[in-house]
């Protein structure tokens, strides 16, 4: 075998011992230890994992937070915009008590939606916030999703189990997304990881 070929066998070798690295690496993303899949399967969607971060309150983390969809934005207009599956996934980073956790939803709510359109899913958020009382604790490392599903509504689950019955608006997704990328969010780095940003 002569050296040209030789040398190229070498090179290919090397490239599809990088291609494999890259495809390993690429199909999860770490952040604060939790792994989270760079896709999700959303009603028979394939989602993309736009940006992820950790929710801190004080100096504690809280939960790490992931948002997926179809194609991947940097704005909340075009985050609510995009048609089709949607979800927010969080991995409990300590133990909440669900009371807790459910009042921190509410105040977000509040922050960052005006009354007028609050009157609009009432009965959505009222049912919203009795799903808690379901789940007397959230411990470390469940997992939450909450999917936007076409023609079925707002379903959360709780590390795979659907914990409440499905809410039909859009209009209350788009103000539970605002809770983490609205003008007021939970927490304003949060907010720019799961758009994308650094």
């Amino acid at each position: 075998m002569n050296l040209g070929v030789r040398f190229g066998r070498i090179l290919a070798m090397l490239g599809f011992c990088m291609l494999s690295a890259y495809s390993v690496t690429a199909s999860a993303v770490e952040v604060a230890g939790v792994k989270l899949d760079d896709t999700a399967r959303v009603a028979n969607q394939d989602l993309k994992l736009n940006g992820a971060g950790i929710r801190y309150k004080l100096i504690f983390k809280v939960y790490v937070a992931g948002l997926y969809l179809a194609d991947k934005k940097t704005n909340l207009p075009d985050i609510l915009a995009v048609p089709g599956a949607k979800r927010v996934s969080l991995v409990m980073l300590r133990d909440v008590q669900s009371e807790d956790f459910g009042q921190a939803f509410m105040d977000g709510l509040k922050k960052n939606t005006e009354l007028a359109e609050r009157t609009k899913f009432v009965t959505q958020e009222l049912a919203f916030g009795q799903l808690f009382a379901s789940v007397p604790e959230l411990k470390k490392g469940d997992m939450l999703n909450i999917d936007w599903l076409p023609g079925t509504g707002t379903i959360v689950s709780l590390n795979g189990k659907k914990i409440a019955e499905p809410q039909p608006d859009v209009v209350f997704y788009n103000a539970l997304m605002k809770i983490w990328l609205g003008p007021h969010p939970a927490d304003a780095k949060l907010k720019v990881a799961m758009m994308g940003g650094e």
